[in-house]
């Protein structure tokens, strides 16, 4: 099992995560919006296996990785402390477009909805950066189960993003309207995010090897 520190840790890396606009969101919104909240429901299942199937994948990759290469670590740290940077511009920088400014979609079936969703999260770069690059750093190489502790975070991860993106989607009509009718709110969490973002970064850029 992963520290205390360290699951909350990597609990408020993943909530900040899924709370900046992706890939994810984008679809799951666009088919709430569109298609009503079953829609987005069922995208949200594929997102999930997306999920599940990059826990697994990197569970054991990360696992192999940081036994044979004795510079994987550092080297996993600073990519991911300078992705969650760019993260961080990304939520704040000028012109920044939200997710709920969407396009009509055209009504698919629950099957491509799924397949979709599925497809979605599996070319996200912002999930393939979350499991080989930041899950790694919250995983203390002093208490052993390497495998055992990335299953207990990816896990975590899922709980807490399926949880969030369950609400927006079905939210994300009021939402929508909400953010329309008072532009200053959106900024607001655009900053919050970003800082949160900037401050784990750097965190974890300066943290020496456990």
């Amino acid at each position: 099992m992963p520290s205390t520190a360290n699951l909350i840790a990597f609990a408020l890396v993943s909530l900040g995560m899924v709370l900046t606009p992706g890939p994810n969101m984008i679809y799951l919104v666009s088919r709430s919006i569109t298609q009503g909240v079953s829609a987005g429901l069922i995208s949200l299942g594929g997102v999930a296996l997306g999920f599940v199937f990059y826990m697994v994948c990197a569970a054991f990759g990360i696992t192999a990785l940081v036994m044979a290469v004795p510079f994987a670590y550092d080297a996993l740290r600073l990519a991911g402390a300078a992705y969650l940077l760019y993260l961080a511009w990304q939520a704040v920088k000028p012109g920044g477009r939200s997710p709920f400014q969407v396009k009509p979609l055209p009504l698919d079936s629950p099957r491509k909805l799924f397949v979709m969703g599925f497809l979605t999260n599996l070319l996200n770069p912002k999930i393939a950066m979350l499991y080989l690059s930041l899950l790694p750093q919250f995983i203390d190489l002093s208490q052993g189960h390497v495998l055992g502790q990335s299953l207990v975070l990816g896990l975590t991860q899922i709980a807490i993003s399926i949880s969030v993106n369950a609400m927006i989607a079905c939210a994300a009509g009021s939402i929508a309207i909400f953010l329309t009718t008072r532009p200053a709110w959106a900024l607001v969490q655009r900053w919050i995010m970003g800082s949160v973002l900037a401050g784990l970064a750097l965190r974890m850029a300066f943290e020496s090897r456990r």
